[in-house]
């Protein structure tokens, strides 16, 4: 399956799952990524961490790690 790792710089996805356990999982939901949310991939720090998105109107800013744990289409 496609995580938030993987999309490209400009590409709205839609968040299908969230794979995280415990409080990672809770902290990635309170920065307002859930089920159903479409997240756009504004940039990406050279080195590729962290991702930069816009989620619910405001810009976050995303560690790799916790990227790959949000499943998207």
């Amino acid at each position: 399956m496609k995580t938030l790792h993987d999309a490209k710089v400009g590409e709205t996805v839609k968040v299908v799952k969230l794979t995280g356990q415990g409080p990672v999982k809770r902290r990635i939901m309170d920065m307002g990524i859930t089920k159903g949310i479409d997240v756009y991939v504004r940039k990406v720090a050279p080195l590729g961490d962290p991702i930069e998105v816009t989620v619910r109107g405001y810009e976050l800013s995303v560690r790799k790690a916790d990227a790959k744990m949000v499943e998207v289409e």
